[in-house]
């Protein structure tokens, strides 16, 4: 199986199969396992399984998710996003245990993936990993950027199409583009921003190196959780007592 083809294999299989350092949970619609590069210190998958309703041709990207029916592709990325409140949780929880606060967590798609099979990426926003090692690494999960597209706009994209991509009709079919595996959401227009200067999403400081950026990434949120956790303690220590009589 080649490396594009990496995600068809864990929803060809038997989840029971999947052992638990791949598979974080199942619904009825979807998988979600644990990326095998995580990019933050928390990143999961969720993957549509494949059933008579929803086919292989139709889940190779997002481009030809939404280029299928437009009404089935809408309830998928429902069910998907159940499933992400679930994975939320779970990640929540762990942030609590791990490190005593929660921070904020990305839920989105890659305009143009490098795998195969259509998934939805559930992260913290820390963007902290051994795994993020290049530039293209960084910027694909840039919530700021573009490249990363946020679950809750590629949802608008059903009540406004004239605002996306995609033609109106039936399905998001372009006009323009109407070869099956040709993709719809343009690689000419997300490809270069991969290639845009490091910047840090929360400051906008640039860096001139990806291990420049990632020392800045962990201080920031090292900082953040000596402050978060300052915070929690203030309620505890600031009272006032009432004067004894």
């Amino acid at each position: 199986m080649s490396y594009r083809s990496a995600l068809r294999k864990y929803v060809l299989s038997n989840p029971r199969d999947l052992g638990s350092d791949v598979l974080l949970s199942e619904s009825e619609h979807c998988i979600t396992i644990f990326d095998k590069y995580p990019k933050a210190m928390f990143h999961f998958l969720i993957l549509p399984k494949l059933s008579e309703t929803i086919s292989a041709s139709a889940t190779i990207n997002l481009a030809t998710f939404l280029r299928w029916d437009k009404q089935i592709a809408l309830e998928y990325l429902q069910h998907m996003t159940r499933d992400t409140e679930t994975a939320k949780s779970m990640i929540e929880d762990e942030m609590m245990k791990q490190h005593g606060f929660k921070w904020d967590i990305l839920i989105g798609f890659h305009a143009v993936p490098s795998l195969d099979h259509v998934h939805l990426h559930v992260l913290s926003s820390d963007l902290c990993s051994p795994a993020l090692k290049k530039k293209h690494h960084y910027n694909s999960f840039r919530p700021d950027l573009g490249f990363f597209l946020h679950l809750e706009d590629v949802l608008k994209w059903f009540d406004f199409p004239a605002a996306t991509p995609f033609s109106k009709g039936p399905t998001f079919e372009s006009p323009f583009n109407l070869e099956l595996k040709k993709i719809a959401v343009p690689a000419q227009k997300y490809e270069p921003l991969l290639k845009k200067n490091l910047e840090c999403f929360k400051c906008q400081e640039t860096f001139k190196t990806i291990p420049q950026l990632k020392t800045h990434l962990q201080k920031e949120w090292d900082e953040e959780k000596a402050e978060r956790q300052k915070d929690d303690k203030w309620p505890r220590t600031s009272g006032l007592r009432e004067s004894e009589p």
